[in-house]
């Protein structure tokens, strides 16, 4: 039994027209199982996205309840789901649904961001003895400690569909979005941007790490531990896209390559500086563990800690903060633009040319932080444009 996996994003359902363009997709392939996977309609403000969702709570308190959110959470993708079914009917394409928990997927209790333990597949292949497309709502699983709805994290739906290829042996699984693959940046930023054809797993698992919205780097993670192939495509044209796996590069064509892939940019960034004993900051950093809030760009000095975080964990990081005797400082409106290539580890002089490049712009960095295969620098919400064209002019992409 041949299976096709193909996952839709938000922006690929927030449509009549996109919804008929994603069943004529699904209706091409009618002659072989299908397991479609979708995402929450839209983006923030349009009506069922998981962003409107999310702020009919946010707009009540900042005290949220992360068990509560992904209740709300798990909607979206439910009604996409429902909504999907009903338009595949008009193409004589008959579809169930199955939530994240009916189709198997078992998670921690790690609320609006549970880590997957398991995925029990009976269900879907009992399922698929029935019916030629099976549709999956993305980004929910199952925590069955607690008899909880989990959600698996922003862009989770990704993930979702990698897992499923995996329980099912599926060595290939196609996501389809409204870009026409995986671009040396955001073309939304830097026009001049180019659709990568075929990188790497490492390589894209770092530019979705840094902020690339094209696809999760839990997903790339998984498909690279079981040599899944994943394609990126545009839902509205038939251009080829990106092909994402492991690349064997001749010697030649290694030598030849780019010193850089991309430029990515992450945004809704918060600086944090802390100044005072040791043992109250390991204190912080323990309970920082306990909240799950994920620290990143970390510069540690003997009396001074850096480190920045997601602006949406702001409110709680302050609460642990305010019962400590420490001074601190916060700086908001930040976002981080990284450079990501798999040649510039050990490459000297790489650093100064990002640096540079900031700098004939006028574009303060505030923070700076590397890996073998990126650099990133901390910025100015309101430089973010100048810098990632800067970065991609300098790197020649």
């Amino acid at each position: 039994m041949e299976i096709i996996i193909k996952k839709f994003g938000g922006t690929s359902l927030n449509s009549d027209d996109k919804l008929k363009r994603v069943s004529s997709i699904i209706k091409k392939d009618i002659d072989k199982k299908q397991i479609i996977i979708v995402s929450a309609m839209g983006r923030d403000k349009d009506y069922y996205s998981t962003d409107t969702l999310i702020n009919l709570c946010k707009n009540i308190t900042k005290d949220l309840s992360k068990r509560e959110l992904d209740l709300i959470m798990s909607c979206g993708e439910i009604i996409s789901a429902c909504v999907l079914n009903h338009y595949l009917r008009l193409y004589d394409v008959s579809s169930t649904v199955l939530t994240g928990r009916q189709a198997g997927i078992y998670t921690n209790n790690n609320y609006n961001n549970a880590q997957i333990k398991k995925l029990e597949n009976k269900r879907l292949k009992k399922e698929l003895e029935k019916n030629d497309v099976i549709i999956v709502t993305g980004f929910q699983g199952y925590n069955e400690e607690n008899d909880d709805i989990t959600t698996l994290g922003r862009g989770g739906s990704d993930t979702s569909a990698i897992l499923i290829a995996k329980s099912l042996d599926v060595k290939e699984a196609c996501i389809y979005t409204d870009v026409n693959g995986i671009m040396t940046a955001d073309p939304k930023i830097e026009p001049n941007a180019k659709i990568i054809e075929n990188i790497d797993y490492d390589e894209v698992f770092q530019m979705a790490e840094q902020g690339a919205k094209v696809i999760h780097p839990r997903a790339v993670e998984i498909a690279k531990n079981n040599d899944i192939k994943i394609i990126i495509k545009n839902i509205t044209n038939e251009k080829a896209g990106t092909i994402i796996l492991k690349e064997e590069k001749e010697l030649d064509s290694y030598f030849n390559e780019k010193l850089v892939r991309a430029v990515a940019n992450k945004s809704n960034l918060v600086q944090v500086i802390l100044e005072g004993e040791e043992d109250i900051f390991m204190d912080i950093l323990n309970e920082i563990e306990e909240n799950s809030i994920s620290i990143d760009m970390i510069n540690f000095f003997t009396f001074k800690k850096a480190f920045v975080i997601n602006e949406e964990n702001l409110y709680d990081l302050q609460k642990i903060i305010e019962k400590k005797e420490i001074a601190i400082k916060f700086k908001k409106d930040l976002e981080k633009v990284t450079i990501i290539g798999e040649k510039i580890t050990g490459i000297p002089g790489v650093m100064a040319k990002v640096v540079r490049a900031l700098n004939n712009e006028n574009i303060t960095i505030y923070q700076t932080s590397d890996s073998h295969m990126t650099i990133s620098c901390l910025v100015d919400k309101i430089n973010v444009l100048k810098a990632v064209k800067a970065l991609h002019n300098e790197f020649k992409l």
